[in-house]
């Protein structure tokens, strides 16, 4: 069966980030997502304009209606727009948790665009409170992570293309303990929903049955060759090539995304 991952994120209309980022690296990498607006935007693929989180009592019934029609493999969360929507969202992760309690959570803590446009309305902080100690695995970048101070999930990727240098160290934290770490060659580009397509290839692994540390493993080298093959659609941030690149990676294996493409990654353990 076709592993299914439920999506709450905000509606990109560029198709840069959120749900149409999350839709399309998902179906990459062989799964399909139940995408769940939680915000609608007007943005472009450089700078968001305006933020509106959808209804809290939408957002549920949009989920409801899914989660009692459908198996869920997994769940990716990127904005929830509002605190009243991150608590709806964690009150059906209850809920799902409740019926499986080993289903994985990844948990993108966008906290503002690469500008620092809001994404939503009131503290983000604030709003992600409820969510993180029902994630599975968080991504947050460096500004992120440093906002968000000590966390309770288990797993935290942080992600360093925020940094500095010719290389971006990515770190696998494990009860604050550093597992793995992975160095990736900076691109020359700024890209549009980077860490929505890395967020959502770690659920989509997730959802197909790896492990935490294969599922970080496959989803960096599926981002970062998406990264490396971005396309322009205007001036400024480039959009991650997710479907096209894929649809080589899938047809060089015979499957969804279990090609160990580790040439350009030098990995510390």
């Amino acid at each position: 069966m076709v592993p299914i991952v439920l999506v709450f994120a905000g509606l990109d209309p560029g198709g840069g980030a959120g749900l149409a980022a999350d839709i399309a690296a998902i179906g990459a990498l062989g799964g399909h997502a139940l995408p769940v607006a939680t915000a609608l935007t007007v943005q472009d693929n450089n700078r968001v304009h305006e933020a509106q989180p959808v209804d809290a009592g939408l957002l549920v019934r949009q989920a409801g209606a899914l989660i009692d029609a459908c198996r869920i493999d997994a769940v990716k969360i990127g904005i929830p727009g509002s605190r009243a929507n991150a608590a709806a969202i964690a009150g059906l992760l209850r809920r799902l948790r409740a019926a499986d309690p080993g289903l994985p959570v990844v948990l993108d803590p966008v906290l503002a665009s690469g500008h620092g446009d809001p994404l939503g309305q009131g503290d983000a902080v604030a709003a992600l409170a409820e969510l993180l100690p029902l994630a599975t695995v968080l991504v947050p970048n460096l500004p992120e992570a440093q906002a968000l101070g000590a966390v309770p999930c288990e797993h935290v990727l942080l992600t360093g293309g925020h940094g500095e240098g010719s290389v971006i160290v990515n770190r696998w934290l494990r009860g604050g303990v550093e597992q793995r770490a992975w160095r990736l060659p900076r691109l020359p580009h700024g890209y549009h929903g980077s860490g929505c397509t890395l967020a959502a290839a770690i659920a989509a692994r997730l959802a197909l049955g790896d492990p935490v540390g294969q599922a970080l493993d496959h989803a960096q080298d599926y981002c970062h060759q998406t990264l490396a093959q971005a396309f322009r659609i205007a001036p400024g941030q480039r959009i991650p090539r997710r479907i096209l690149h894929t649809c080589r990676y899938m047809d060089h294996t015979g499957h969804s995304g279990h090609r160990d493409h580790t040439d350009h990654i030098e990995r510390t353990e």
